[in-house]
């Protein structure tokens, strides 16, 4: 999430299963060329040791990549503009060599549209503000945040990554026992979807179980002013469903 220099987000998807590590994977290719981003692919240890019965798709039937490259200048005067940006504000890409699109590539901040080099700080604040509303409007092209189970109940189980089977059948359990708890998974964690501050805020308790000290839970309580309660393992493990169960219902009987 905040792991480059310079205030430069990252998008980051992170994958629930191994068989949605490869829907995922095209998701990751289509987002980095549509909006011209990094995108970071969040899997983890337990996700790779995993297996599940998975249908091979026919290529064919897979929504196509599209790429466009620019052949001439795109500039009013006839120039070639290699950060003028379109409704994703993406640069346009275009393929070295291509006569008259010559431009600047490094890591020195560039000047909008132009390219050039700028040591200007108003820029910079201007770069940087846009690098951050680019990463933003890729929730436009993101799915919203479902909801597994009983949607109109108090507790709602809120995962990401390797966590999503224990998190389901700990979901299942309880809702056959009469409890009314429901369950959604994080995909897409930078951004994440727009509908995630509505669907938090339907809920009396969100629980985040997670296999780390409560990363996901702090980004939650910041950004949606939700209080999120951590249910936190750092042993080495996944959880147990029966652990995901009781701390549930420790929760709802306090």
């Amino acid at each position: 999430m905040f792991t480059r220099n310079g205030e430069c987000p990252l998008v980051v998807l992170a994958p629930s299963t191994p068989a949605d590590c490869f829907t995922l994977a095209i998701d990751a290719v289509r987002i980095a060329l549509r909006s011209m981003v990094p995108v970071m692919f969040l899997s983890d240890g337990y996700i790779a040791n995993s297996a599940e019965p998975w249908m091979v798709p026919d290529v064919s039937d897979l929504e196509p990549i599209e790429v466009t490259h620019p052949t001439k200048p795109n500039g009013e005067d006839g120039e070639y503009l290699p950060y003028l940006r379109d409704e994703n504000l993406s640069r346009p890409w275009a393929l070295p060599g291509t006569p008259g699109l010559m431009h600047r590539v490094g890591g020195l901040e560039k000047a909008q549209d132009t390219g050039n080099v700028s040591y200007d700080p108003e820029n910079h604040q201007k770069m940087t503000e846009i690098r951050a509303e680019k990463v933003a409007r890729v929730a436009n092209h993101i799915p919203e945040l479902e909801i597994e189970g009983d949607a109109d109940g108090d507790v709602l189980l809120l995962g990401w990554g390797s966590t999503y089977g224990a998190i389901r059948e700990a979901r299942t359990t309880l809702n056959e026992i009469g409890m009314k708890v429901a369950q959604a998974h994080l995909r897409y964690i930078n951004p994440m979807p727009k509908n995630t501050g509505d669907v938090l805020k339907s809920f009396k308790h969100v629980i985040i179980p997670e296999l780390n000290m409560g990363q996901l839970a702090m980004l939650i309580r910041a950004e949606y002013l939700v209080d999120a309660k951590s249910f936190n393992k750092v042993q080495g493990r996944p959880f147990a469903v029966q652990e995901i169960i009781e701390f549930v219902q420790g929760v709802v009987n306090q």
